[in-house]
Parts: C-alpha cells; sequence; structure tokens
C-alpha cells in the first residue's frame, strides 16, 4: 500500500514496535534496614540487540538513609552498571557478552548494596528514548 493509499484509508506509517524488558538499579545503603532509592535503569530490547543503562545518583538522598555510606564505592558501582551494558574492553569479563547475556548478568538478585529491582516489560520503537524516559519517570 503506498503512502497516499494509507492516508485515503485513514491507516498511517507506525514505526514497528519491539518488547523490551527493564529494571530499576536500586540502592540500598543498609541492607539490614531495607531502604532503597531508585538510581538507574537498565533496558534490554532483543529484537535490536540493544542493552544499555542509565544512573542518576542522588548523595543527598543516600546521606538521608546513612551517612556513613561510601559514596565513592556506591559510584563505582553504578558505573559499573553502565560499562558491562555498553560491552567492549570497558566491561571487563563482559566484554565478548552478547546484550541479552549482560542484561541476564546485571539484573541477578543480590544481596548487596547496589541491587537490581524486579524485571517489568514493555513495547518500543525506539529503546535509547525509552530509557531515557523510564529515568526520568523513575529516578529522578
Amino acid at each position: 500500500m503506498t503512502d497516499q493509499n494509507a492516508s485515503a484509508t485513514g491507516e498511517r506509517n507506525v514505526p514497528a514496535r519491539d518488547v523490551f524488558e527493564y529494571a530499576l538499579v536500586r540502592v540500598v545503603p543498609r541492607v539490614e534496614r531495607g531502604e532503597q532509592f531508585n538510581a538507574g535503569v537498565i533496558l534490554y530490547c532483543r529484537a535490536r540487540s540493544f542493552v544499555a543503562a542509565r544512573t542518576h545518583f542522588d548523595e543527598a538522598r543516600l546521606r538521608a538513609l546513612d551517612p556513613a555510606a561510601d559514596v565513592e564505592g556506591i559510584r563505582a558501582a553504578l558505573g559499573a552498571v553502565e560499562r558491562i551494558c555498553a560491552g567492549g574492553a570497558a566491561a571487563g569479563q563482559a566484554e565478548r557478552d552478547e546484550a541479552g547475556r549482560r542484561f541476564r548478568w546485571l539484573i541477578a538478585p543480590r544481596s548487596t548494596v547496589v541491587q537490581p529491582g524486579p524485571v517489568h516489560t514493555g513495547l518500543t520503537a525506539d529503546p535509547g528514548a525509552d530509557l531515557d524516559r523510564l529515568l526520568d519517570l523513575l529516578v529522578r
């Protein structure tokens, strides 16, 4: 169907949308207390071989929950999440892993100060834009 025919019938060209998965990255400064705040988002879209993370570290929130928290250690852990998603030499052992494997490794449950949240799904025509949208909506 041509664009002219599509507009005559009321149809429009809608960008292809693919399923994506995402998880929040949470900071839990004192695991025994269970208090936490969101510090990032990891997004994976298998159809596009896309995995990326964006983080936003709110040091004031951290200090409110634990004034003695290891700020630099948490900042380093959040940076590592972004580097692992990006792949390449900066990803360390995950350097050659495909996108899905890096995502699955990052969302595996762990009892540390920087933890993944549960996985959620959605549809996207632009994974990078949706990652930024989720960061603004759920973290900032």
